[in-house]
């Protein structure tokens, strides 16, 4: 345990899809980040606040880097990332240990120009059946940059977790805490309410519908016992509405049913929850669009 305050700022990149939600999740010990197998799930810059003891521990979920960003949304979500390279002291760089691409080689160009500590944290090996392949993969990523650890590790299963906290905590520098000791995040109540909607139709819709789709807090009105929450869903396209509402609206209702379960939990009170789907064509392309949903 470090004796005098330490506070620090912790980016967490990496190309869709390779856990970064996951780590940040599992780190916190709670859900803050959305999940799901879908790439692109995270949008936003998301801060994790995590304080043991003296450090305090700002981890920033990114939103995954890619090569093929065509859509404004999609480069405003590479610029969300990229930026954040320069403004941290610490950079965990994750990467599928089973897999590295293209992506990963574009990420690890922008790294070069990074002025901290770089942590490549190889996760997913807990679906490495042969385990002795991991040496030689660290050997050949260490050629490419001189990395600050390399450490192996499974976000879903808790593996090499706790050794990546410790190694990180090395290298956060001496100083007030920026956050209160209690606090998880910096974002509000409403944000987090559209990403637990967002994340239930990422997990029960398919192929272009997820990433076409908007989740908006209408209203929000606590009373004595129950949370009443109405929510607008932004889709591109009528075809999207119809898969979104679903067969005589089973689909709404399970995607609001899983929901409402959800934020009963994260609110501890009752909640009925009104849902809205309405199209809005090109929003994805809208810079007007993107910025009342903070993205951009």
């Amino acid at each position: 345990m470090l004796n005098e305050p330490h506070c620090g700022y912790v980016a967490i990149i990496g190309r869709p899809n390779v856990g970064k939600s996951t780590l940040l999740n599992r780190i916190l010990g709670q859900k803050l980040s959305i999940t799901s197998h879908k790439p692109q799930t995270t949008r936003h810059q998301i801060f994790g606040i995590k304080t043991k003891d003296n450090i305090q521990t700002v981890y920033v979920d990114t939103p995954g880097i890619h090569e093929h960003a065509k859509r404004i949304m999609n480069r405003f979500m590479n610029r969300a990332a990229i930026t954040m390279i320069y403004d941290v002291n610490v950079i965990v760089f994750i990467v599928d240990a089973r897999v590295w691409n293209n992506d990963d080689e574009l990420i690890l160009k922008k790294l070069k120009q990074a002025k901290c500590p770089v942590i490549l944290a190889l996760n997913k090996v807990d679906l490495i059946k042969d385990k002795d392949a991991l040496l030689p993969k660290i050997a050949e990523l260490n050629e490419k940059y001189s990395f600050a650890a390399v450490i192996p590790l499974s976000a879903t299963k808790d593996v090499n977790v706790a050794e990546l906290e410790k190694i990180i905590s090395k290298y956060l520098p001496k100083g007030a805490h920026f956050f209160p000791d209690n606090k998880l995040t910096d974002k509000d109540d409403r944000f987090l309410i559209t990403e637990v909607i967002r994340e239930k139709i990422m997990r029960l819709t398919n192929k272009e519908v997820p990433y076409s789709v908007a989740v908006i807090v209408e209203s929000f009105k606590k009373e004595k016992d129950l949370l009443r929450i109405g929510i607008v869903i932004w889709v591109e396209r009528k075809g999207q509405r119809i898969i979104i509402i679903g067969e005589k609206g089973k689909k709404l209702k399970e995607i609001g049913r899983q929901a409402r379960l959800e934020l009963e939990k994260m609110f501890g009170t009752k909640v009925f929850l009104t849902l809205w789907v309405k199209i809005k064509e090109g929003w994805v392309d809208d810079k007007e669009s993107l910025g009342k949903l903070g993205i951009g």
